[in-house]
C-alpha cells in the first residue's frame, strides 16, 4: 500500500518556507521516494505571505500543482493564524479528515471557536512545535527554524531520515541541486556572514533538524508513519 503525503506550507517572507520544501523534497528523494514541489508567492519581501506545496510518497507521483486537499499543513509563523497571513484562508483550509496542522509555536494556541469546532469535526491532530525556540536554542539564530519544521515532518510522514535530510542541507547549501531564488540568496548571504565557515552553517543547520525529529518522536508524532507501516505490512501478508 502506497503512504503518501500532500503537504502545504504556509509562513511569512525571510521564514525560508520555499527553501525548506526544497530541503525536504530533496530528503524524501534521497531516502528512495517520490517527490514534487511547487512554491507559490507575492512579492519577495520579509512578513509576505509564502506557500509551498509538496507531494512526497513512496510511489511515483505524476501531479504537480497547488494542494487544495492536503494530509499535512505546516504553519512557520503565527501570523498565518491570527493575521491571515496565507493564501488559503482559513488556515486548515481543505485538511483532510484525520489530516495533521503542524504548527510552530510554544503551545497550543487559543483558535476562533468556529475553527476550533471545525478541526475537531474533521479530527485534526493539532502538533505544536517550539521551531523557533529550538532553532536559537540549538543553533544561536532563529533562521533555522525552517530546519526543525523539517525534522519533525521528516519524523511524522517517515518517508526520510536524518542522514538523507542532512545530505539535502548540504546539497543546498554548497549549491548543488535546485537553482535558488534571488531572494533565497540574498537570505543565504545574511546567514553566511554570521558564520566564519559554510560547514559551520551546515553542521548547525542539521543539529536543529535533528533536534526538530527528536522532539516529535518524543511526544509521539511518528506514530502516524509507524501507523502506515503496520497497515503496510498488513497487507502485504494477506
Amino acid at each position: 500500500m502506497a503512504k503518501r503525503f500532500n503537504i502545504r506550507m504556509a509562513g511569512v517572507g525571510g521564514q525560508g518556507v520555499v527553501t525548506a520544501s526544497h530541503i525536504l523534497s530533496t530528503a524524501v528523494i534521497n531516502a528512495g521516494g517520490e517527490s514534487t514541489i511547487v512554491p507559490f508567492y507575492g512579492s519577495e519581501k520579509r512578513m509576505a505571505p509564502v506557500e509551498s506545496y509538496v507531494r512526497v510518497s513512496d510511489e511515483p507521483i505524476y501531479e504537480i500543482g497547488e494542494i487544495t486537499f492536503p494530509h499535512i499543513i505546516i504553519i512557520f509563523h503565527p501570523q498565518v493564524i491570527t493575521h491571515g497571513k496565507s493564501y488559503t484562508m482559513p488556515f486548515y483550509f481543505g485538511l483532510k479528515e484525520d489530516g495533521v496542522a503542524l504548527i510552530n509555536h510554544d503551545g497550543p494556541m487559543k483558535l476562533q471557536k468556529d475553527h476550533a469546532r471545525e478541526l475537531e469535526e474533521r479530527r485534526a491532530k493539532l502538533f505544536y512545535l517550539p521551531a523557533t525556540k529550538i532553532s536559537l536554542e540549538v543553533s544561536g539564530m532563529d533562521l533555522a527554524t525552517n530546519m526543525a519544521l523539517m525534522g519533525a515532518i521528516g519524523c511524522i510522514t517517515g518517508l526520510t531520515n536524518l542522514d538523507a535530510l542532512g545530505q539535502a542541507v548540504r546539497d543546498r547549501f554548497l549549491g548543488k541541486g535546485f537553482v535558488v531564488s534571488g531572494g533565497t540568496a540574498a537570505l543565504d548571504s545574511v546567514v553566511e556572514r554570521k558564520f566564519k565557515k559554510k560547514q559551520e552553517l551546515i553542521e548547525k543547520n542539521m543539529a536543529v533538524i535533528a533536534a526538530g525529529w527528536k522532539y516529535a518522536a518524543d511526544n509521539g508524532w511518528d506514530e502516524i508513519s509507524k501507523a502506515a507501516k503496520r497497515v503496510e505490512t498488513a497487507a502485504a501478508r494477506v
